[in-house]
């Protein structure tokens, strides 16, 4: 079993290399604000599909460039306008269905909460459980897509963090580190919860990203 100074260089080793939030990878500026938790929203739905984490990004990117970045311009466009954007974005294999889960869910935002997610945090009333869950009522969002956007929405959400959810344990476990989210935390020292997150499943889902950060640790 590794050590605390092992682990602690490991973690240093993935978080200098990897420690960026989805959100900032996709140029969100994310703020507790309508449009870029809209953002945030579809980048998660985009995320939670079985694609590369690139062409998600890059698709999240399209759309905003397509000026597909609130949800009133989102609902009012027509759905090819969504599907050409998903497909400068590399995002293909499911853009079809994607694009009409994404004119519902605008529609559901607007029409529930006024376009704003702080309505639908405001009902969930710091009830993590019910948050998640509210989350799922998007088409499109089910238990990764919540669990995606609220690793990333713990940064101006502070009742959701710290959020290490499985898929950041499974990067952990990867790793060699431990699968305690506070002992996780207590190593990560000063980092955010939301940076570890996204870095911990950058190692989940990339065999890559975990053998560079093992040795870049032992060097």
């Amino acid at each position: 079993m590794a050590g605390r100074d092992e682990e602690r260089a490991v973690l240093r080793a993935l978080l200098d290399a990897h420690g960026e939030t989805y959100a900032e990878e996709a140029g969100i500026t994310l703020r507790d604000a309508p449009q870029p938790l809209y953002r945030l929203l579809v980048l998660a739905h985009l995320l939670s599909a079985r694609i590369s984490g690139s062409i998600a990004v890059a698709s999240a990117r399209a759309l905003h460039e397509a000026g597909l970045r609130d949800p009133r311009r989102m609902a009012e466009a027509d759905r090819r306008k969504r599907v050409d954007a998903l497909g400068r974005g590399g995002y293909r294999r499911y853009d079809e269905r994607t694009a009409t889960q994404l004119g519902e869910g605008a529609t559901l935002l607007t029409e529930r909460w006024g376009g704003d997610l702080r309505g639908l945090r405001a009902e969930a009333d710091g009830d993590l459980g019910e948050l998640r869950r509210l989350l799922q009522e998007f088409p499109g969002i089910g238990p990764t897509g919540a669990d995606i956007f609220l690793r990333e929405v713990q940064r101006v959400w502070p009742e959701a963090a710290p959020y290490l959810d499985r898929k950041a344990l499974d990067g952990a476990r990867r790793l060699g580190l431990p699968q305690d989210p506070e002992r996780l935390l207590t190593l990560a020292e000063d980092t955010e919860p939301a940076v570890l997150a996204a870095a911990l499943v950058r190692a989940a889902i990339g065999r890559e990203v975990a053998d560079d950060t093992l040795s870049r640790a032992a060097s």
